[in-house]
């Protein structure tokens, strides 16, 4: 087996684990981890794709995917901190809507 065709198996993997947590899990910290993993996957195939063509598009890319979903956590944990705050308990399936 090559490189490239293990890394495509480890993101393969990692992109089901991630989405496995997303279907499974309640507490919205898990899901947003979950949710990071796939990017991050996602984010590994883009990288080996670059290596292959042999330009620096893709990493740059890829640095810029890693650094909105680094900003997607933080918006997604004030959201699960909003819900906490005016809920004891924090389920992903309990609200039907954000109200302001």
């Amino acid at each position: 087996m090559t490189n490239e065709i293990l890394v495509v198996v480890a993101a393969a993997f990692v992109f089901a684990c991630g989405a496995m947590g997303v279907v499974y899990r309640k507490n919205p910290v898990a899901v947003l981890m979950s949710v990071e993993l796939m990017i991050n996957a996602a984010i590994l195939l883009l990288i080996l794709g670059s290596r292959i063509h042999g330009n620096a598009e893709g990493q740059a890319a890829g640095l810029l995917v890693l650094v909105l979903g680094a900003a997607e956590a933080v918006v997604g944990l004030a959201l699960a901190l909003a819900v906490f705050r005016s809920r004891s308990r924090v389920d992903v399936d309990e609200p039907k809507e954000i109200a302001g």
